[in-house]
C-alpha cells in the first residue's frame, strides 16, 4: 500500500488559505474518487474539497477551525501501489493508450507540472489531479471550459480530462486564454481600536469567522478608496409595468421567478458600454481596463451575513440569462452552495437596498473595483409629468439609486454621467421588450 497526501487545492485569484469548517469522514473511513472529504471556509465562500484518488483516510493533519496554506498537506491517505506521494498518483497500468501516456506524467515530481506555460485564472475549479493534467498536456483554459463535467457539481474528473486528451487531435486548436494580471492595491494605514467595556448587563457576541472577514475588508477598501457617492431619482412605472405583464408568464415557462434585478443587470451592462472606463482597477499608478463585465450582486444571507456571487459575462446574457443566472446564485448563496469561483472577478458590483425597504444607501467599493451602484426601494408617489396639454400629477413608481466611487479615478463627471444613463435605460423601458 502507499501513502498519500491530500493537499489543499488552489481556489482561485488572491485564495491562499483556508480554514477547516468540519470534516465529512473520520480517520480509518474509505473515499472514492471525487467524494467531498472536508468543508473549508476562505474569505470568499464556504466550499468543499474532493479527494482524486480513492483509498482510506488514516491520519487527519488540520482539525476543525485550524488554518491550512494552499499546496499544505491536510490529510493521509492509504491507497494502493507502493511508495507515498504528495501530488497525484495511479496504480493503473493498463496497455499503452493516450490514457496512460498520460496518466504516467502524473507520476513525476510536481516541479514538471509547474514548469508548464498552462496557468488557470481561478473561474474554474479544479482538482489538483486534473490540473496536473490539464497542464501537462498544455491544455488552455478555454479549452477546460468546453469540456462538459461528470463530477460533483458539473467539475471536470480525470474520467472527463482523459477523454477529452484522448479524442483531442479531432478537436479545433484553441488559443490558450491570457493570464489576467494580478491587482494590487496600496497597504492601508491601520488606526488603533478603541477600547470599549462591557458595562453590567451587556452581553458579549463574539464575532463569527464571515464577520471578521467581511469586517477586515469594509476596512481596508475604506482606508483605500477616497468615495465620493451622486444620487438620482428614477421613474420606474414602465419596468414595474413590464415586469407585471411578463412575471407569469416567464414563471410558467421557465419554472422560476422573475425579479426586478435583471432589469436593473441590464441597465448598468449598457451603461458600462457606454463609460468603460467604470470597468477598471487600480494597480499603483496604472488603470486596468477590464475586458469582461462580470457583475457582483451583493446578497444578505439567513445568518446576517453577506456575500457577493458573481455574474460572469453580463454582457452577454440576455434578459431570460439574467434572471436565471441570477435565481442560481441567490439560491446557492443562500444555502451554502456556492464554489469559491463564484464570489471571483467581479468588475463591478450592484446593491439592492430596496430589498428591506430603504430609500437609498451608500454603499462600500469592494475592492479592487473602482464602482458600486445602491438601489433603493420602489415606492408609489405624485410625480409631475409633462405631457402636450402642460403638466399634470400622476401617481408613478419612484426609486432612488445612489453610485460610489473611487475618486482617485472616477470623477464627479463620469460618476455621475453613467448613473444618469442607467437612470434613463431605465425611465424608458421598452414595454414590447421580449423575454
Amino acid at each position: 500500500m502507499a501513502e498519500y497526501k491530500l493537499l489543499l487545492p488552489s481556489m482561485g485569484e488572491g485564495v491562499m488559505e483556508a480554514t477547516i469548517i468540519t470534516w465529512l469522514f473520520n480517520e480509518g473511513d474509505n473515499v472514492k474518487e471525487d467524494d467531498s472529504v472536508v468543508e473549508i471556509a476562505t474569505d470568499k465562500v464556504d466550499s468543499d474539497v474532493p479527494t482524486p484518488v480513492s483509498g482510506k483516510i488514516v491520519k487527519i493533519l488540520k482539525q476543525k477551525d485550524e488554518v491550512a496554506k494552499v499546496g499544505e498537506a491536510i490529510a493521509i491517505l492509504e491507497i494502493e501501489g507502493e511508495g507515498s506521494a504528495s501530488e497525484e498518483v495511479t496504480s493503473e497500468t493498463p496497455a499503452a493508450t493516450p490514457d496512460t501516456e498520460t496518466l504516467k506524467t502524473i507520476e513525476q515530481p510536481l516541479q514538471t507540472a509547474a514548469a508548464s506555460n498552462v496557468e488557470f485564472s481561478g473561474d474554474l475549479y479544479l482538482s489538483p489531479l486534473v490540473k496536473s493534467i490539464a497542464q501537462q498536456e498544455n491544455i488552455s483554459e478555454t479549452e477546460l471550459k468546453s469540456i462538459k463535467g461528470s463530477g460533483l457539481e458539473g467539475r471536470i474528473t480525470k474520467e472527463d480530462i482523459l477523454a477529452y486528451v484522448a479524442n483531442r487531435g479531432s478537436q479545433p486548436a484553441q488559443q490558450a486564454a491570457p493570464v489576467q494580471q494580478s491587482v494590487s492595491a496600496p497597504a492601508p494605514v491601520s488606526a488603533p481600536a478603541a477600547t470599549i467595556t462591557a458595562a453590567a448587563g451587556d452581553e458579549i457576541i463574539p464575532m463569527d469567522r464571515m464577520r471578521k472577514i467581511i469586517a477586515e475588508n469594509m476596512v481596508k477598501a475604506k482606508q483605500i478608496a477616497p468615495h465620493v457617492t451622486s444620487f438620482i431619482e428614477t421613474d420606474v412605472t414602465n419596468v414595474v409595468k413590464w415586469r407585471n405583464k411578463n412575471k407569469a408568464m416567464f414563471e410558467k415557462r421557465e419554472g422560476e421567478k422573475l425579479t426586478f434585478m435583471p432589469i436593473f443587470v441590464k441597465a448598468v451592462v449598457k451603461a458600462i458600454q457606454d463609460f468603460p472606463m467604470i470597468n477598471v482597477s487600480v494597480n499603483g499608478d496604472n488603470i486596468i481596463k477590464k475586458k469582461n463585465i462580470n457583475i457582483g450582486m451583493a446578497t444578505a444571507l439567513p445568518d446576517g451575513n453577506l456575500i457577493v456571487p458573481v455574474i460572469k459575462n453580463a454582457d452577454q446574457l440576455s434578459l431570460s440569462g439574467l434572471a436565471k443566472a441570477i435565481n442560481d446564485l441567490a439560491y446557492r448563496a443562500r444555502n451554502k452552495k456556492l464554489r469559491p469561483e463564484d464570489t471571483q472577478g467581479a468588475t463591478y458590483t450592484i446593491s439592492n437596498v430596496g430589498s428591506f425597504g430603504n430609500l437609498m444607501g451608500t454603499p462600500i467599493i469592494p475592492q479592487p473595483q473602482v464602482a458600486i451602484l445602491a438601489i433603493g426601494a420602489i415606492v408609489k408617489k405624485p410625480a409631475v409629468l409633462e405631457t402636450a396639454d402642460g403638466d399634470v400629477i400622476a401617481i408613478r413608481n419612484l426609486m432612488f439609486m445612489s453610485h460610489s466611487y473611487d475618486h482617485r479615478v472616477v470623477d464627479g463627471s463620469l460618476g455621475g454621467m453613467m448613473l444618469k444613463h442607467v437612470h434613463d435605460y431605465l425611465e424608458n423601458w421598452d414595454l414590447n421588450t421580449e423575454i
